[in-house]
């Protein structure tokens, strides 16, 4: 265990989703991407994700690059299980475990290429404009495909339940991608 497992920081930030909290650690987690995790089946490769969903209030983790983005059940309060997630986080990072195995790694982000231009361009858009501004809001905005002028997204995070999803996806996303690539008709979330 080096210096910096033991000396780890973690301090927390609201979202816009009442449900969801980032929990912001002094450490890189994931250098690229994020990983998502909606249950505890699917957090097989992330020993970090399956102690978090021993708490049966976590319905959700996104690990990004700096980040857990924790979302609970919306009949638990935070003050119920705050200091146990706090206590799960540090613990694992005491113990030295890997957040994600390597063997399985299997981590969202947009590197991905087509060789279509418009799909380059929206990919360039969200990975430098909007993903990061999504991040700072514990969530994530992963492409999923764009097609006859419809591009397709998955909503991660803080952002996958948020009431405001919507709005920010129309408003926000939508209207940005719109003003620089005419050929967009809709953004939808998936």
């Amino acid at each position: 265990m080096d210096s910096q497992e033991k000396n780890l920081k973690v301090y927390t930030e609201g979202t816009p989703n009442p449900n969801a909290l980032k929990f912001v650690l002094d450490q890189t987690l994931l250098e690229t991407g994020s990983a998502s995790f909606t249950n505890k089946e699917k957090a097989s490769n992330s020993p970090l994700a399956k102690k978090l969903f021993v708490l049966d209030s976590v319905k959700e983790i996104l690990i990004g690059r700096n980040f857990i983005t924790i979302t609970k059940d919306q009949n638990v309060i935070w003050d119920s299980i705050y200091g146990k997630i706090e206590d799960i986080i540090s613990k694992h990072f005491e113990s030295g475990e890997p957040i994600i195995t390597e063997s399985n790694q299997q981590t969202t982000d947009n590197k991905k290429t087509t060789g279509d231009p418009v799909e380059e361009k929206i990919k360039e858009i969200l990975d430098n404009q909007i993903r990061p501004a999504v991040a700072s809001d514990g969530g994530d905005i992963i492409f999923d495909s764009y097609k006859d002028g419809i591009l397709r997204l998955h909503l991660q995070g803080a952002c996958s339940s948020c009431p405001s999803s919507i709005m920010t996806l129309k408003v926000g996303v939508e209207q940005m991608l719109k003003r620089q690539i005419p050929e967009l008709k809709e953004v939808i979330s998936i």
